[in-house]
């Protein structure tokens, strides 16, 4: 009989390797539920009907879960252990790491045949779930008598992470060629713009001349740029 597989969690380093013991959760969750989403920019045009849709971009994926702590085999009584012991290394992924100044990535794993493990685009696949946690909501649900917290169930968010050399590669986008159109974000450089478009972060010349912009560190988020050709 194949042995029952756990759900863990394990940080990863400033090289996206793990590192550390795994953090198992004592029971498994019953179910998972994934989240996608496309971001759609509304550009409104005077005089029509409803305004242009502009694709911007895809959301990160999003998973949530509920895991169940139980330290009742300790006894209810005075020897009784809290089940923070269990759930406080959770809350831990939350915290802003030392080193990287904001809280760690992680890898997020349940047995051999995670969801997406099969998916037909090779460059996609995942056996793991690269993310970091977004979110902790912790509720105890039975207490000793003299109030030590002995079960409790926490709701975990965690949120897809990939740096942007691997979404650039994954997206494998073409056509440089033609001339597109990009909504600009929050946080968005020339050079930033370049790189998705062209794949050449140092491209950002032709966006800055075609858009008649003078100074390539002041973007306006929501304006509309025109990605000219390189060809």
């Amino acid at each position: 009989m194949a042995s029952f597989q756990k759900c863990w969690f394990q940080r990863l380093d400033a090289n996206l390797k793990p590192t550390g013991d795994k953090l198992y959760a004592q029971f498994n969750p019953t179910e998972l539920q994934f989240q996608k989403q496309v971001q759609i920019a509304e550009i409104a045009i005077p005089g029509l009907d409803s305004p242009l849709l502009q694709f911007v971009r895809l959301a990160d994926e999003k998973i949530t879960l509920e895991l169940f702590f139980d330290t009742t085999d300790t006894g209810m009584g005075d020897s009784a252990k809290s089940v923070t012991i269990l759930t406080d290394p959770f809350y831990e992924l939350l915290k802003i790491d030392s080193e990287a100044h904001a809280p760690p990535r992680i890898q997020f794993g349940w047995g051999q045949e995670f969801s997406g493990g099969r998916i037909s685009d090779k460059k996609q696949a995942r056996h793991t779930f690269r993310c970091v946690v977004d979110s902790v909501q912790q509720h105890f649900t039975l207490f000793s008598p003299t109030g030590t917290p002995l079960r409790a169930k926490l709701s975990i968010g965690l949120r897809e992470y990939k740096t942007l050399e691997e979404q650039v590669a994954q997206l494998n986008l073409q056509s440089s060629d033609v001339t597109k159109s990009y909504v600009v974000q929050s946080g968005d450089t020339l050079p930033k713009i370049a790189y998705l478009a062209y794949s050449d972060p140092t491209q950002w010349r032709p966006i800055a001349d075609a858009n008649a912009i003078t100074d390539p560190t002041s973007l306006e988020p929501g304006s509309v740029l025109s990605i000219p050709s390189v060809a």
